[in-house]
């Protein structure tokens, strides 16, 4: 009994550590998912970097309770899987809700954690469809190049006059 209680309170901790370590965590109900159709999910997770664990329903309550994320364990009921992302907070919440727009959708976001804070199905929704981080990097990096294009020139062309003067 010992070893069996022992084994659990090791479960929590490694869950415990995976939920603090993540970036983004959002669980999701798959039931009705063919295991092809879960296989190819998990697939498209570990492009962007994301995971995916079907763990107990008590181990992964108790390990967000332990994390400090109280309010995620209502999320624990039937059959949920989590989706864990230790970099990108938006690639969890994109992937799942593209799975959730096929004909045959069994996908159902339910709740998650992005840095840090609880978010429902309606705020991870719209981080979905945020641009992801490279996307929004070089967006970025655009409106700056532009802006920098701009000044050369305005410069370049306060030193024509200055010659021509």
């Amino acid at each position: 009994m010992k070893e069996s209680l022992a084994l659990k309170q090791k479960e929590v901790a490694e869950v415990t550590a995976r939920i603090k370590d993540s970036t983004a965590v959002v669980v999701f109900k798959y039931q009705g998912l063919t295991v092809a159709a879960f296989q190819d999910l998990r697939r498209k997770m570990r492009e962007k970097g994301c995971e995916i664990a079907v763990i107990k329903n008590n181990i992964s309550a108790r390990a967000a309770k332990e994390a400090g994320y109280e309010g995620l364990t209502d999320a624990f009921v039937g059959p949920v899987a989590i989706a864990f992302s230790k970099d990108d907070v938006v690639a969890p919440a994109k992937v799942l809700f593209d799975a959730t727009k096929a004909e045959d959708a069994k996908v159902e976001v339910i709740k998650g954690v992005v840095d840090g804070d609880i978010y429902d199905f309606n705020q991870l929704k719209t981080l979905s469809q945020l641009p992801s981080y490279e996307t929004l990097l070089t967006q970025l990096a655009a409106g700056m190049l532009g802006t920098l294009s701009q000044l050369s020139i305005g410069l370049n062309m306060l030193v024509e006059k200055g010659q021509n003067a």
